[in-house]
């Protein structure tokens, strides 16, 4: 690529442009700024197996588990939100509506078990904030859906992902596909939890609401309920964020692993893209590095804004470069890279981040039909 970093910094005005044309806000902007940024530089994100050391020695949810008193579970939950991450189309099986419209059970879809299970905790625990991350593809769709559950749409139920520019793979600048505009954006990619909450001044209302402890999951994911012992657990252990990990078996030995930075003693994850070729062989030895990330993660929103307010305004991200072709229907159209960040990844921008082993019923998504 032939844009060097001066230069970059140009490249990014327009992109800049772009994104402010689009009523994107600063916080996404700022967001995709660290992403391109690490393009341009040609930032592999690589992690050596030299540079960490496994994970071990994690508590298990089996070890906390306890009856937690009612009025501490009371006290709790009116400091809680559950975030379910809705962003996906059922493209790859057969819907082009949100992948959480797919019937699962009889005629019921995963939104409407997702939303029995706040109707039963409601009644059986307490009442509990629920809210969805949408996209610009399911935000519409999704709330159609839940009009039968107004008590979930009544308040602040969701947050809408970000878009960014698809980059020109050949000049590193926005691609540009003036037949269809639209395919000229895609989304960011899950990390874009942290900007879309910051940006769209939830964040700020979550916190000014007295709301301390966010748990996050996928919504094709429902093993994933909130748990009093884990939310109990959390609290009491005062860290700034907490990854829910399963135990790897050689089925998952290409899916990437959490691991602990020698230099701080700080826990990050290691995606398969992050894995220099020489370090392959101890990528995949699941007896070495034994978790994977479920995506169920429990963050300290008072923690979080932390973060953002020391690192100008973002969450540190390692950027993911996803090769593609502007137009996804016609593989001649000009290849593009498509940047997205993870959001399990910020367990390393949190000081002192924790993680919680549990068994596989917390992790049951559905990836084909």
């Amino acid at each position: 690529p032939n844009v060097v970093a001066p230069e970059g910094a140009v490249v990014f005005e327009e992109i800049r442009k772009l994104m402010e044309d689009e009523k994107l806000s600063e916080s996404a902007i700022r967001a995709f700024k660290q992403a391109y940024e690490a393009l341009v530089r040609g930032d592999d994100g690589m992690i050596s197996e030299m540079s960490i050391t496994p994970a071990e020695d994690l508590p298990t949810l089996a070890d906390v588990k306890t009856e937690v008193a009612d009025d501490k579970i009371q006290a709790l939950l009116e400091k809680t939100v559950v975030m379910k991450l809705n962003g996906g189309l059922g493209t790859g099986m057969g819907l082009e509506k949100a992948k959480s419209l797919l019937t699962v059970k009889g005629s019921k879809t995963f939104l409407d078990l997702i939303a029995s299970q706040v109707e039963w905790f409601a009644k059986n625990k307490g009442k509990v904030r629920q809210m969805f991350m949408n996209s610009f593809s399911t935000s519409a769709d999704t709330k159609d859906a839940l009009k039968a559950h107004k008590e979930i749409i009544a308040g602040d139920w969701e947050v809408v992902q970000n878009k960014v520019p698809k980059i020109d793979a050949a000049t590193l600048r926005p691609a540009k596909l003036p037949s269809n505009p639209a395919k000229e954006w895609c989304p960011p990619g899950h990390g874009d939890l942290y900007p879309s909450l910051a940006g769209s001044g939830m964040l700020k209302k979550l916190l000014d609401a007295g709301v301390k402890y966010m748990f996050v999951s996928n919504s094709d994911n429902l093993g994933a309920t909130l748990d009093m012992s884990l939310l109990n657990f959390f609290a009491d252990s005062d860290k700034p964020f907490m990854m829910e990990v399963c135990e790897r078996t050689p089925a998952d030995n290409k899916g990437g692993h959490l691991a602990v930075r020698k230099q701080d003693g700080q826990l990050l994850l290691r995606e398969s893209a992050q894995c220099p070729d020489a370090d392959e062989e101890a990528f995949q030895d699941v007896t070495r590095h034994k978790y994977f990330n479920t995506n169920n993660l429990w963050i300290r929103l008072d923690k979080l804004q932390e973060v953002i307010d020391k690192h100008d305004g973002v969450v540190p991200l390692p950027m993911i470069k996803n090769s593609k072709t502007v137009d996804p229907g016609d593989g001649d159209s000009a290849k593009v890279f498509q940047l997205e960040t993870a959001m399990g990844a910020a367990i390393e921008s949190f000081a002192g981040a924790g993680a919680i082993v549990v068994g596989r019923e917390r992790f049951a998504p559905v990836k084909t039909c």
